[in-house]
């Protein structure tokens, strides 16, 4: 699975997602490194990746096509929170569901959505 990690993913989660297989994008230190919202949207769209990470502005895209989103909304967090956080929510979905799937986990609960198709 492709997956965009937005600035705000630790670098541990970055390298054991690497380590299970994932095809990870991390733009710390790469010449896009602080892009906009709207340009980071549009590349992770454009190469068909999980968008994750801790903004929740992108919850607004959800009812657009898109490959996954996953934000992470702690009231306190930190790396380790977050890591754990990414990493429950990416044992519960396979691969294959997180097209047009929205996930917002929180401390305690989760929320998803599911991208409404057109008919």
């Amino acid at each position: 699975m492709k997956i965009f990690a937005d600035e705000n993913i630790p670098l541990m989660t970055i390298m054991e997602l690497r380590s299970k297989g994932f095809d990870v994008k991390d733009i710390r230190g790469t010449p896009d490194q602080g892009i906009t919202d709207n340009e980071l949207w549009r590349m992770a769209q454009r190469e068909k990746r999980l968008l994750i990470t801790t903004d929740k502005g992108f919850s607004n895209q959800r009812n657009e096509p898109h490959h996954g989103i996953l934000i992470i909304r702690l009231r306190q967090p930190s790396r380790h929170k977050i890591h754990q956080r990414i990493m429950q929510a990416l044992n519960r979905y396979p691969p294959d569901e997180w097209r047009g799937l929205t996930v917002i986990m929180r401390d305690m609960v989760q929320s998803s959505w599911r991208q409404m198709k057109n008919e």
